[in-house]
């Protein structure tokens, strides 16, 4: 087994002769030997894993791309035959059918090791409100673990399986993997099925990933997503493939100096410091933005509609046996007593309000990168205050789900004094894959080994530059170019950013006439009576490109653009007639060289 069961090297071992049993009896050997009862309230038998593991047949992993590889489950999620008892022993049931999220794992080839302790009812971001053992955190005994998912992101730190659902509902996916130093990524809600989830918050909830890489992170999550019309929460959201680089003018946002919390700790601000420093090689320089909106969506979390969600998700235990509870989950889910329906829409109504505060954000920017947390906590701290610990640990994660956005944490350059320091990055609904393009190379920066192994991050697999059987390449020269005004008509419509390259040299562009804002205009020419203009190109699903194409405000079209690169995808053109009085700006090279140098003349 190879000292962190990584997808890939799982599968490289197997492909040169290594089995699957034997993998699995190191799995076990390595539970043993970290003495952690606190991990798995429901552990399967070696013997049933062997089995289930023989039972998949010939190494096959393009059939089935989880093929032998073990994975664990937070145990709120079903799984037929196995209870689910969501760290309460007088709730547990017996589970009849396996969540939609988990058969597809199974479907897959993947492994199911057992079921993971959690906070109890997913509520909680330290991992110590469970009536068992609390799962120690895997770096320094002397923190907490982090929650909900406590027992998955440990599991995934120590290397006993390659990866391990979590559910996210206010950080839960992501607060136990900085914690953990592993990878926690937070889906776009309604994007994998939450059947067979027992909600928190349904309307916040979603299924999540641990893993010990973000490509591995990524396959999972693509294998588990997709519609499912018997979820009434589950959207047909196009979520793109990972891009194959960064898009050129990637806009990145980082909090300003207000919006920087570390609970008065110099080496959580000092480690956020050399992040933001691997972000800069990475993804150029990036622009401070106020999180005050943001916050105050975080501070709705526990008044009103939100915290009488996690209410009616256990009404009837609550309400009948509140002695069942652990205390402080019994203390915090009972404050919904206190708040009225009038209270319940007085915070929907500010949320909504703060939505449209947010959305002027991502008008300035793509990805937003933050702490993954403030610092980390002492269980000591915990002891001495259950609530206030655990409400620092939420302040970068607890607004992302109410705000409808996607988010992964990646781990980060450790503190001075060893303890982790992980980095979240974040972009509205459906960028999930460009996240992941961002987060491996991140991740990859840090210089961190994977959770507690000597394993070093590997590099970012880099995904192919031209478009898949099922989309259409369109080539853009202007205001659709990544980071400029229009760019969001193509995310919008789940486009990716394939390469960056430029046009043969038979094109002229001009500054079309009208405005503002002048548009541009590629007018192909006679052979020599041109040159290269740049562009960049995009992968849209044929119906997204059809109602791309249908918006296009004459005197614009679309046509076939001839690249230097040899390719000739779709793109914009205008007719000669189009011009009239426009400028020629051909000897700039680009639209977005163009604008540079018209800002600095106004300058």
């Amino acid at each position: 087994m190879p000292p962190f069961p990584t997808i890939s090297a799982l599968h490289a071992a197997y492909a040169t002769g290594l089995s699957p049993s034997a993998v699995l009896a190191e799995t076990y050997r390595r539970l043993a030997a970290i003495d952690d009862p606190g991990i798995f309230l429901t552990l399967l038998p070696e013997t049933e894993t062997v089995a289930a593991a023989e039972a998949l047949g010939p190494f096959d992993p393009v059939a089935q791309p989880l093929w032998g590889v073990p994975f664990a489950v937070k145990d709120n999620l079903d799984v037929a035959g196995l209870p689910t008892t969501a760290a309460c022993p007088d709730f547990a049931y017996l589970a009849s059918e396996t969540a939609p999220s988990v058969a597809h794992l199974l479907a897959a080839g993947a492994i199911l090791i057992g079921k993971t302790n959690l906070d109890q009812f997913a509520t909680g971001l330290v991992g110590l409100r469970t009536p068992h053992p609390a799962p120690r955190n895997a770096l320094n005994a002397d923190i907490v673990p982090g929650g909900s998912s406590s027992g998955s992101a440990v599991a995934v730190a120590h290397g006993l399986v390659a990866f391990a659902l979590g559910t996210d509902t206010a950080g839960s996916g992501r607060v136990p993997a900085g914690l953990n130093n592993v990878v926690g990524l937070k889906p776009s809600l309604g994007s994998v099925s939450g059947r067979g989830l027992l909600p928190a918050c349904r309307t916040l909830d979603t299924v999540s990933v641990f893993a010990g890489t973000v490509a591995d992170a990524d396959r999972v999550f693509r294998i588990m997503a997709g519609y499912d019309a018997a979820d009434p929460y589950s959207r047909d959201l196009p979520i793109p493939a990972q891009p194959p680089g960064l898009p050129p003018g990637l806009r990145v946002g980082v909090p300003d100096a207000a919006s920087r919390r570390f609970g008065g700790d110099p080496l959580s601000e000092a480690a956020f410091a050399a992040g933001l420093a691997d972000l800069a090689t990475v993804a150029g320089s990036a622009q401070a933005v106020d999180l005050a909106p943001l916050f105050a969506a975080a501070a709705l979390l526990y008044d009103g509609p939100w915290v009488a969600e996690r209410y009616q998700a256990i009404r009837p235990l609550i309400e009948t046996q509140p002695e069942a509870l652990h205390p402080t989950t019994r203390a915090v889910i009972g404050r919904a007593a206190g708040f009225s329906a009038a209270d319940a829409f007085a915070g929907l109504y500010r949320l909504a309000e703060l939505r449209r505060a947010a959305d002027v954000l991502w008008e300035r920017i793509d990805v937003l990168v933050v702490p993954t947390y403030p610092r980390p906590v002492t269980c000591a701290e915990l002891e001495a205050d259950p609530i206030g610990p655990n409400s620092e640990l939420g302040t970068y994660t607890n607004f992302v789900n109410l705000l409808d956005l996607c988010a992964l944490a990646v781990p980060g350059r450790f503190r001075a004094d060893g303890l982790p320091a992980g980095l979240t990055l974040i972009a509205p609904r459906g960028r999930d894959g460009l996240l992941a393009a961002l987060g491996a190379r991140l991740h990859a920066a840090s210089g961190v080994p994977i959770g507690t192994s000597v394993e070093p991050v590997p590099a970012p697999e880099a995904g192919p530059a031209s478009a898949g059987p099922d989309e259409i390449e369109l080539a853009v020269i202007g205001a659709h170019l990544s980071g400029l005004p229009l760019n969001g008509e193509l995310t919008g419509l789940g486009a990716r950013f394939l390469r960056a390259g430029e046009t043969r040299p038979e094109y002229r562009l001009y500054a079309l006439p009208g405005g503002p804002p002048r548009r541009p205009g590629l007018l192909r020419v006679a052979a020599g009576a041109g040159a290269t203009i740049a562009a960049e190109v995009w992968a849209l699903s044929p119906a997204a490109f059809g109602r791309f194409v249908a918006a296009i405000p004459a005197p614009l079209g679309i046509g076939t653009l001839h690249l230097a690169d040899g390719t000739n995808p779709k793109g914009f053109l205008v007719e000669a007639e189009g011009i009239g009085s426009g400028t020629d700006i051909t000897g700039y090279g680009g639209w977005r060289r163009y604008l540079t140098a018209q800002s600095l003349h106004v300058a």
